[in-house]
């Protein structure tokens, strides 16, 4: 946790923390809001930054074995961290600038953004009126909390309140939230039941532009360069937050900035106009953006994030080079033309909502389950199809490498769509061909397969595993060599330890039958290799 006091550093809990000067700088900058944004009293908001090359990535702390039982979308990406920032702006004449102006700033590598989001609403108020010793006490609290181990129930003490939460797990069905139940007082500690850990208002962040909700969705399905033009970094984050969450429970695997400045360390990167923009979403606040990133091809434009009162009107896509200030019309300025049709019917939907007084939390259940359902049926063809690329169980030989998947074909899986396409799940007409050929160009599909590819390549050694224990491996010694019996052996512990290390989906059983065998087989040879094999881990 940082203090930033006129986008200086000026104290880290805990003492202990390792952050570069690099890192300290860009948290520094991205800890205040642009003096444009004019942020009077206080605002909340998020940025993500990239940690410094060259550091140490611990692959076997405590993170690394939870992040495994995790979703995809949840899964913590080493090279970034994220801040979540409490900043206080209020007129002080007593000061030079006439303003107090401080920022709280929790880093993490989690991307639990509604539970730091809270966390921090309940601790930066009394924070801004205490000393540090008040830091000192919360950093004590959260000493005390518990692992977070997805799919358990959390107790999370805080500065005399408990907050109880749930940490979704890969095996939850996609658009379900388990209900954590408020708790009775205890102790006197007031206790707060959090319905997530990481998502954000969706339909308070996409009213603006809900008219384009579903060509938003392409867009950030297919990976397009995005800009988020906002008044200030609270919206300009829960933008782009909403944006990425959208493609869920597909992992959205290009970076991302939910607030995006001049000094940012990646700003030359992102701006140069020597090569075409790159895979990203930036949220930006500061109208130089709309000179530097006028090339950018698609650009969201908002203004204060408000639910409406009554039903928004009909809002056109702009031409691009109507965009010339941050002062432009809110709207979505892009030459872009979705593959599928508009889908009226959420349209219609929301804005029956906003007629009935709908409560935003609705709103948001309802447009959450559309884009649930929208990238469901887009992406069930593609499991379906890399599912027909394993190899059949009887095609695994424990006397065998385990085989080797199929490689993906684009023709062979776009001739699957006639019959087991999304037409199957989805009643949305238009150039379905034409979106699947655009991903599979795109980094969300690498990402995706990448991951595919590794589930099946373990699941193949896995049953490789499996097979080997169903042999009578100490008979087959006794038919062999010594020389092959002991190389039988040395491949066998390297076959247990490959399990631990990549954490392959086997049964304790298997490996514990396995382990048997190796035993039996070192018993069987003479004692001189018996001694050798039993102190030997790995070739």
């Amino acid at each position: 946790m940082m203090v930033i006091t006129g986008k200086q550093q000026q104290v880290i809990y805990p003492l202990h923390s390792k952050l570069t000067d690099k890192e300290k700088t860009n948290i520094c900058y991205l800890s205040f809001p642009d003096s444009n944004s004019g942020c009077l009293g206080d605002t909340q908001f998020c940025f993500r930054f990239r940690r410094s090359t060259g550091r140490k990535v611990s692959f076997c702390c405590f993170l690394d074995q939870l992040d495994r039982d995790l979703p995809v979308y949840l899964k913590k990406d080493p090279a970034y961290y994220y801040g979540y920032v409490y900043f206080r702006q209020v007129r002080d004449k007593s000061l030079k600038r006439g303003y107090f102006q401080k920022s709280l700033v929790l880093i993490s590598k989690l991307p639990y953004v509604h539970l730091f989001r809270t966390m921090l609403k309940q601790i930066a108020p009394e924070y801004f009126e205490k000393s540090e010793a008040f830091l000192e006490a919360v950093c004590s609290d959260v000493d005390r909390w518990p692992p977070p181990i997805p799919g358990k129930i959390l107790h999370l003490p805080i500065m005399g309140i408990i907050m109880k939460l749930r940490i979704p797990t890969y095996r939850d069905k996609p658009g379900t939230t388990p209900i954590v139940q408020n708790m009775h007082q205890v102790d006197a500690q007031i206790s707060m039941a959090l319905p997530t850990v990481h998502e954000v208002d969706l339909f308070r962040c996409f009213c603006p532009v809900f008219f384009h909700i579903q060509m938003l969705w392409e867009l950030v399905l297919l990976g397009e360069p995005l800009v988020v033009m906002a008044p200030s970094p609270s919206e300009s984050s829960e933008t782009v937050l909403a944006l990425v969450s959208c493609i869920s429970p597909l992992k959205y695997c290009s970076d991302f900035r939910p607030y995006f400045t001049i000094h940012d360390s990646e700003f030359k990167e992102y701006t140069t106009r020597t090569q075409a923009p790159p895979s990203v979403i930036l949220g930006v606040t500061n109208p130089f953006f709309a000179k530097t990133l006028q090339h950018w091809p698609h650009i969201i434009r908002i203004g204060d994030i408000k639910l409406p009162g009554e039903v928004p009107k009909q809002v056109k896509v702009k031409k691009l080079k109507n965009l010339k200030t941050l002062d432009s019309k809110p709207g979505v300025y892009t030459s872009y033309k979705p593959y599928l049709n508009k889908d009226e019917e959420i349209v219609k939907q929301l804005q029956k909502g906003v007629q009935q007084k709908r409560p935003t939390e609705a709103q948001s259940v309802i447009l959450r389950r559309y884009f649930l359902e929208l990238t469901e049926s887009f992406i069930i063809p593609l499991e379906r199809y890399v599912a027909s690329l394993m190899p059949l169980q009887k095609c695994i030989s424990p006397w065998k490498s385990p085989p080797q998947l199929r490689q993906f074909n684009q023709d062979d899986f776009m001739k699957t769509l006639e019959k087991a396409g999304p037409q199957l799940t989805s009643g949305l007409k238009g150039d379905w061909i034409g979106l699947y050929r655009h991903f599979l160009k795109s980094p969300n599909f690498d990402g995706w397969f990448r991951s595919r590819q590794k589930e099946m390549t373990q699941k193949l050694e896995a049953l490789h595993l499996e097979a080997l224990c169903n042999e009578n491996l100490v008979f087959w010694s006794q038919k062999h060599t010594e020389v092959e019996t002991v190389d039988l052996v040395l491949k066998l512990k390297n076959k247990l330890l490959q399990a631990d290390r990549e954490h392959l989906p086997v049964k304790t059983d298997t490996l514990k039958k396995l382990q048997m065998h190796i035993n039996d087989i070192i018993l069987a040879l003479p004692d001189d290799l018996q001694d050798i094999l039993l102190k030997t881990g790995t070739t």
